[in-house]
């Protein structure tokens, strides 16, 4: 009966461990895979908004940087990491 008792014990451990990985650490992983997806599949003519807020379109790719212009005639240079989001995809 003592070994019953120690492992009823730690069933809320397990259960605790077992809520924690499917709430916040599956979804953590599965939104980073698909960041280094959207990262790695970017590419010359796609509008991008950038962490800071900045929209453009992707003039550029180099391996590490991309030059976005976000005015007419107006470009700077960002690291791939620096893209938020895709806003739309070239047609």
């Amino acid at each position: 009966m003592n070994q019953n008792a120690a492992f009823m014990q730690l069933v809320p451990f397990v259960a605790v461990a077992v809520i924690f990985y499917f709430l916040l650490i599956r979804p953590q992983q599965k939104q980073m895979k698909d960041t280094k997806a959207m990262l790695d599949a970017l590419k010359v003519g796609v509008k991008v908004v950038t962490r800071g807020g900045m929209i453009g379109l992707i003039t550029s790719v180099n391996a590490e940087e991309i030059e976005v212009e976000i005015a007419k005639g107006v470009k700077a240079l960002f690291t791939r990491s620096a893209v938020g989001a895709v806003v739309n995809a070239a047609k």
